[in-house]
């Protein structure tokens, strides 16, 4: 009797310590999946605060608020079941789904270069206080549209870093990534919007330090949503460029890859150093492919645009006299 005690003791150790190494593999897996999705994500806090740009100060954490429900519904009851059927009876073709999904961060990111260059601002999504709940409904239906794509990005890039991994595996390491990112977006997009108000609040203090610090959140916060942009702008260009790489390597054509790697090497032996500068280089490369492939997408898509019916614009009519 005490022998089989025993041995049931064993097991459940045992499985305790399985247990306690698939956690280790769980949070390994969420953590490298979730840091190869973090272009994306940088994009995603850049782009969401533009939705709620002239909004009534009250509706905006409520907006907001909506925006992160739909985007972890997406995520979670959408994305993920599909992504896990993919990836089970169909796992050839994620690689497939790598090489649209980078095409598409590669033309946001060159469109947003090229907007720029050729001095297009970027107007956003417009105000939307002062013309009614219907008005902010579609503001917030259009932001969680937009939110589907990036996510979607989100998780194919985290699965691709787990794909190995057993599916109950990958199904609670998906989940993970899901609810971190989208509260660690949208947790700091809430922040970036009510930066203002924070500041404003310090401003009216008596404090002479206190009203000076307001006043720097005040002035401080459009100079930190431009820089977010930016970031947001170089992280989808290297990591569409990434992405292409990976996936036109894993499909067969090995000659982008192997030519990034053949430019690794050189500064790779370099001591100290050579792992930063090797990283750089394949950073480069990937931006740089990036920005190339995306505005041949960008021609490509405003050609067809030109072509199809529901791409040409109506001609406006001409005024009367």
């Amino acid at each position: 009797m005490s022998g089989g005690l025993v041995a049931l003791l064993d097991d459940v150790a045992a499985l305790a310590r399985l247990a306690a190494a698939s956690v280790d593999d769980v949070a390994a897996g969420a953590a490298k999946a979730g840091a190869k999705a973090a272009g994306v994500v940088i994009d995603d806090a850049a782009v969401t605060p533009q939705y709620v740009s002239g909004v009534d100060p009250s509706r905006e954490l409520p907006m907001i608020r909506r925006i992160f429900w739909g985007s972890l519904r997406n995520k979670l009851l959408v994305i993920l079941p599909a992504l896990l059927l993919v990836s089970s009876f169909v796992p050839g073709i994620i690689p497939v789904i790598l090489l649209l999904g980078g095409s598409y961060l590669c033309y946001e990111g060159a469109e947003k270069v090229w907007h720029k260059l050729r001095g297009h601002s970027e107007t956003g999504h417009g105000p939307v206080v002062d013309r009614g709940p219907e008005a902010e409904a579609k503001v917030t239906r259009g932001a969680i549209t937009t939110d589907f794509i990036l996510s979607c990005e989100i998780m194919v890039i985290a699965l691709n870093e787990v794909a190995s991994e057993s599916l109950w595996v990958r199904a609670f390491i998906l989940v993970i990534v899901a609810i971190v990112i989208t509260v660690a977006v949208y947790g700091a997009v809430a922040l970036i919007v009510k930066m203002d108000d924070i500041g404003l609040h310090l401003a009216a203090k008596d404090s002479a330090a206190t009203q000076k610090t307001g006043r720097l959140l005040v002035t401080g916060m459009p100079k930190v949503l431009a820089v977010i942009t930016v970031v947001g702008t170089i992280a989808m260009l290297w990591v569409g460029g990434h992405i292409m790489l990976q996936a036109a390597h894993d499909l067969g054509w090995h000659l982008p890859y192997d030519l990034v790697h053949a430019l690794e090497s050189p500064v790779s032996a370099i001591p100290a150093l050579g792992g930063l500068l090797a990283w750089l280089v394949n950073t480069l490369c990937s931006a740089v492919l990036g920005i190339l492939w995306g505005s041949v997408v960008m021609a490509v898509v405003q050609a067809v645009s030109r072509v199809l019916p529901f791409g040409k614009k109506k001609a406006e009519p001409t005024p009367h006299h």
